[in-house]
């Protein structure tokens, strides 16, 4: 998948947090993921909303990923945690577009090359 496809998909998902808690789209910044103090790459990104991302708000509302990464992760999960979840709404979000049987069931997008069984 190029980058931009990537990109794409995680702004249609929106927030993973608002998502999670209120079941609701907002639109996304994208954030990304560090490992040892430097971006893995552009692929590792989890999108959040202005509030969620970097408002500064630590609250019994909400609470930024900037600057409080420790609280944010205590409440909403590791940063790794939402990325594997954002890889498997990706995934059928994908699948959804594609038209896909399973699509928004879980199911898994097969590997180029390989047949549907019959």
């Amino acid at each position: 998948m190029r980058l931009d496809q990537w990109l794409d998909l995680l702004e249609e998902m929106g927030c993973i947090v608002c998502l999670n808690e209120k079941g609701v789209r907002s639109p996304s910044d994208m954030h990304h993921i560090h490992k040892n103090g430097r971006r893995v790459d552009d692929f590792h990104t989890i999108p959040l909303c202005y509030w969620h991302h970097r408002s500064g708000a630590n609250g019994e509302d909400c609470v930024s990923r900037h600057p409080w990464k420790k609280a944010f992760e205590k409440r909403y999960g590791s940063e790794w945690e939402l990325y594997e979840q954002v890889k498997r709404n990706a995934e059928i979000l994908l699948q959804v577009q594609q038209g896909l049987p399973g699509g928004g069931h879980g199911a898994e997008v097969q590997q180029q090359g390989e047949e549907g069984g019959d």
